[in-house]
């Protein structure tokens, strides 16, 4: 006989962590402590989008302040279930990336109900169309979670059917953490309140059901904790995507 799987159970990480609330309460103080550091090199608010949320802060290390253009560069983008937070909460994610010279682009971007996932997906093309336009170089993409779906979809980007001129490696690596790749076990939790998926959607939204053209390299990490359906996400993928 084969289990039912209780889809809400495995994909709600806060229950399976003892006093996640105060974890999440330390996030926002973390981030906002990093912003104080002094002489922090940081190009905040840079729109690339006409809506309210489609603004990135990057941060840069202190080696590069006379010449951006030369540090490389990467992407992280938050998690939150497409639903919850923004970058303001994950300044500190580019405190380590600074410190070895890389430049960290952290952006937000419109929240479900207020748009579909799909439609994040492509604010968050246009965050990387924007990052490439402004400094001409190919990057990596990381992203938690939610923002580990992202950051698959943006490695899965067909950059040069786009446009003619892009590079089809303008996103060269990526990694995802804790990611979700398949969107269809989500109809059944409370998530999909928000989200609103049907199957079809949350098919077509889904990276495990794309087969890029080119993948750079894209690496899954997940934590030896988490729920079975977690390291299922990531195993699938990381099988899928290496035939």
């Amino acid at each position: 006989m084969i289990e039912e799987i209780d889809y809400t159970k495995e994909y709600d990480n806060s229950s399976r962590v003892e006093n996640s609330d105060k974890i999440l309460d330390q996030l926002l103080i973390d981030a906002a402590d990093f912003r104080e550091t002094p002489n922090l090199i940081v190009d905040m608010d840079v729109e690339y989008g006409p809506e309210p949320r489609n603004k990135m802060d990057i941060y840069w290390p202190d080696n590069q302040a006379g010449n951006k253009r030369r540090a490389p560069l990467v992407m992280f983008i938050h998690g939150g279930y497409w639903q919850m937070m923004d970058r303001s909460a994950f300044s500190h994610m580019a405190k380590g990336l600074n410190a070895n010279g890389f430049a960290v682009a952290i952006p937000s971007y419109t929240l479900c109900p207020d748009i579909t996932i799909d439609g994040i997906i492509t604010e968050m093309r246009r965050a990387c169309l924007v990052l490439f336009q402004r400094y001409k170089k190919t990057f990596t993409v990381i992203g938690h979670s939610a923002g580990g779906h992202l950051a698959a979809c943006m490695m899965a980007t067909d950059w040069e059917g786009m446009h003619s001129g892009l590079p089809h490696d303008l996103v060269r690596s990526a990694m995802g953490i804790s990611g979700i790749y398949d969107l269809i076990p989500l109809i059944n939790t409370p998530t999909n309140e928000a989200v609103g998926m049907d199957k079809k959607q949350a098919k077509a939204a889904s990276p495990l059901h794309w087969m890029p053209d080119a993948i750079q390299r894209f690496e899954a990490w997940v934590g030896a904790d988490e729920s079975n359906e977690f390291h299922r996400q990531s195993r699938e993928l990381a099988a899928r995507w290496n035939l």
